[in-house]
Formats: structure tokens, C-alpha cells, sequence
């Protein structure tokens, strides 16, 4: 009967992380983060009732894959190429700023390593989980506040769809160079191999899901290939390239996003991601967290990474935005948006563990982080927009340029 204990844990793992995830919805927290909790109670560290398995991790990669196929699907180009340079530059800016300032904060807590050891790459690491910024999150809060549409949240909504996307380009180089024997030139030669290789694939797979789609519209068989196509791209990424696999769903979920039934494709994806991979993924995050090894010194560095996480977003969003002829009270506002993390930082964290670049007593300090970010920030933006007319009900919110 051994045999089929993964059923029992399977069942637990869901039940659970649903209810908790729908106690932090009703507590206005993302519900990741009752999922991870969960993970935390019903795992070693507290009840015992479920251990992390080959068979969950297996499932939870799985999970993870299908939520950047979805984060992949859910980008808006249109929006993208709207916003343009503006956007990419305070996303830059907001990725480059958060690496160097995470690093620093391991390195002053744990000591400087020498270039290229691997406490060093530890440290690069550290400050990658920090690039991330969460558009679930964001896109909430701002719509909740009516100012979604509006020049700023717009700016904010495209900022931290490309701020997504360089984070994971920076793992991608992170990992690459985790590996003593690969170059720097070898990495980057990897790269632009599976970008073109991506390239080459989303043309004609494109064209040929766009015909597909119109033949049959509407039909199962759109999301089934897609799927198919998106284990495709995550194996091809990590076998042939050494790329993260995540990397790989997210590429096919851009070739994809632009198709007619893309929401279609997403909706189905979302069932099953929804229902039990996600659940298992998130919940596996708090089953590999460890409390064992906390240290008064892990403690400040959890206290020391949440609030270095925060302040390079407001700083080099917010910074960025002035310098592009905001108003401060405008440039403020995109940096308090970007500032929020999630699920990336989550599957960031997690590619980390499993490569060997970070330890799971870490995990509690970014669970902390999405915690305090997730409820700062829709608090500061409220107090940011008060008194301002909604934009979404005008659509004509323009931005205001900082007095020359």
C-alpha cells in the first residue's frame, strides 16, 4: 500500500492549499502565499503529514512550467511595443539595480568572495531572485484602484511584463556561468543560439498554429498541441542549450500569445495548473523550507533582503521615470508599482535550489518578501492616488512632466 501514499499526499496538498489560499484572498494577500503556508504546515517543519518526494518535485516542475507557459500566453505585445522604449528602459533599470544592490546585501552579511567563486555566483544569485517584479499583482492592485488604463499604469503593466522577461534572460546567464567549466563566452554563445533556435521555431510555429486555429477554431486540439509545444521548448532549452527549462515555456507561450484563441489556450492551461499542478508547486515550496539552520544572522539578512528588494525597485523605477520627465509624485508611483514580487520569485528561487545555488532556509525570506510587498504596496499606491480621478473612467489620464 506504500506504493500509493502519493495519492494521500496529493490529496492533502490540495485541500489544504486551496483553504489557505482562499483565507489569504479573503485577507487581501496573494493566494500563493496560503499555499506556500500550507506547504509549511503540513510539511516537516511543523505537522509532519506530507515529505517531499521525487514524485512532487517531478510534479512541482511540471507546475512550474505550465505557469510560465500561461505567463507566456497571458503578454500583450501590443502593449509591449505601445510603451516602448520608456518601458524597457525603467525595466532595465529596475532589474540592474535590484541584482547589484541583492549581491552587495549577501556579500556585507556573509563576507566578499572572489569573482567567479561560487560564493559569489551565491551572491549574483541572491540578488536575481530580486529582479522579478509580479504583474498578477500589480495589474490587481491597480484595477482595483481604477488606474489601470491610465499613462502610469500602463507604463507600470508593460515595465514589469519586460522586467519578467529579463529576469529570466539574467537566470538564464546565472546558471550558465554556475558551472566552472563554462566560459563566459560559452554562455553567451548558448544564448544567442537558443534565441535564434526560438526564433526559427515561433515562425513556423506560428504560422502553423495560425492555421490550425482557423481551420478549427475554438477547438481542444489548440491547447493539447500547445501544450505539447511548450514541454517541447522547456526540454529543448535545457538539453540542447543548458537553458533553464522555464525559460523554454515562457518562449513558447510568446510564440503563442498572439494567436486568435491564445486566451483559449490559456483558459484550458488554467484548469490544470489551477487545480493541481500549481497548488503542488507552490505548496512544495513550503515543504522544502527549513527552519533548522535559522540564525540570528539569516535573520538579519531576511530582514536586511526584504528591505534591499524594495528599495532598489522605488529607486531605480522611480529614478528612471523622473529622469524620463515624470513628476516625482508620478516617478514614486511607478516605483511603489514595481516593487511587488510573486510567483516569479518563487520559480526563480526554486530553478535555484535545484541547481544547487541556494539553500532552502533562504526560501523563508523570499516568502517574507512577497508577504510584505504584496500588502505595502497596493497600501502606498492608495495613498499615492488619493483624491485623483479614476483614469479608467475617462481613459485620458496623461502623464505630468516634472517642471523644467
Amino acid at each position: 500500500m506504500e506504493s500509493f501514499e502519493f495519492l494521500k499526499n496529493l490529496a492533502i496538498i490540495i485541500v489544504t492549499a486551496k483553504v489557505f489560499g482562499l483565507i489569504a484572498n479573503k485577507l487581501k494577500a496573494p493566494q500563493v502565499v496560503g499555499e506556500i503556508i500550507a506547504g509549511l504546515l503540513i510539511g516537516p517543519c511543523v505537522l509532519g503529514w506530507v515529505e517531499q518526494t521525487e514524485f512532487l518535485s517531478r510534479m512541482a516542475e511540471i507546475g512550474v512550467v505550465l505557469i510560465m507557459f500561461g505567463a507566456g500566453l497571458e503578454t500583450n505585445m501590443k502593449d509591449l511595443l505601445k510603451t516602448g522604449p520608456k518601458a524597457l528602459l525603467v525595466a532595465t533599470v529596475g532589474v540592474v539595480v535590484p541584482l547589484i544592490g541583492g549581491a552587495l546585501t549577501y556579500m556585507l552579511i556573509f563576507g566578499f568572495s572572489e569573482f567567479g567563486s561560487e560564493e559569489f555566483m551565491r551572491a549574483v544569485f541572491i540578488g536575481t531572485i530580486m529582479t522579478a517584479t509580479s504583474v498578477g499583482i500589480t495589474v490587481q492592485t491597480l484595477k482595483e484602484l481604477g488606474h489601470l488604463k491610465g499613462h502610469i499604469g500602463t507604463l507600470i503593466l508593460s515595465s514589469a511584463i519586460i522586467d519578467d522577461i529579463l529576469g529570466i534572460i539574467v537566470l538564464t546567464f546565472v546558471i550558465g556561468f554556475k558551472d566552472p567549466n563554462s566560459a563566459p563566452a560559452d554562455v553567451v554563445i548558448r544564448t544567442g543560439l537558443f534565441i535564434l533556435f526560438s526564433f526559427g521555431v515561433g515562425i513556423v510555429t506560428y504560422y502553423l498554429f495560425k492555421f490550425i486555429d482557423k481551420r478549427y477554431p475554438h477547438k481542444r486540439r489548440i491547447p493539447i498541441l500547445g501544450l505539447a509545444l511548450c514541454m517541447i521548448m522547456a526540454y529543448s532549452a535545457e538539453k540542447f542549450f543548458g537553458i533553464a527549462d522555464i525559460t523554454g515555456a515562457y518562449v513558447a507561450g510568446l510564440i503563442l500569445c498572439n494567436l486568435r484563441d491564445s486566451e483559449y489556450i490559456a483558459e484550458k492551461m488554467d484548469i490544470s495548473s489551477y487545480m493541481m499542478f500549481g497548488p503542488v508547486f507552490f505548496a512544495s515550496i513550503g515543504l522544502k523550507t527549513q527552519f533548522d539552520g535559522f540564525t540570528p544572522e539569516l535573520l538579519l539578512f531576511s530582514a536586511a533582503f526584504v528591505l534591499t528588494a524594495l528599495l532598489t525597485k522605488v529607486i531605480g523605477c522611480g529614478l528612471t521615470a523622473r529622469a524620463l520627465g515624470y513628476s516625482g509624485k508620478d516617478s514614486l508611483k511607478v516605483g511603489v508599482g514595481m516593487m511587488t514580487r510573486g510567483e516569479v520569485a518563487l520559480i526563480v528561487s526554486q530553478k535555484g535550489l535545484s541547481v544547487g545555488m541556494m539553500d532552502p532556509v533562504y526560501f523563508t525570506s523570499v516568502i517574507l518578501l512577497i508577504i510584505v510587498s504584496s500588502v505595502t504596496t497596493p497600501i502606498v499606491l492608495k495613498l499615492l492616488y488619493r483624491g485623483e480621478p479614476k483614469a479608467d473612467e475617462d481613459h485620458e489620464e496623461q502623464p505630468v512632466p516634472a517642471e523644467q
